[in-house]
């Protein structure tokens, strides 16, 4: 399956994964290291990025929900809705 994506797109998703480090940051201050994943589609069609993303954490030896958590933020294609979902909770 090959994966096409216009450059807009990529500049707003590392964007977005950059916005997300403050969630981090301010989480790990709780027993589990929480990542923050902030996307500006929905989790169906990242699903497989999602899945690549989880792997990669395994190889370095941590797992989702047992060494480290992940909070996932979607924008379901609504890029207006970014700086909403990178505030803290």
């Amino acid at each position: 399956m090959a994966i096409h994506i216009r450059r807009r797109e990529l500049i707003v998703t590392f964007v977005s994964t950059v916005a997300a480090w403050p969630l981090a940051a301010r989480a790990q201050q709780s027993a589990m290291p929480v990542a923050g994943f902030l996307n500006s589609g929905s989790a169906a069609e990242w699903a497989h990025l999602v899945a690549a993303f989880n792997g990669g954490l395994n190889e370095l030896g941590y797992a989702e929900g047992k060494s480290v958590a992940v909070e996932y933020r979607w924008a379901q294609n609504q890029i207006d809705r970014l700086p909403e979902l990178a505030a803290p909770h």
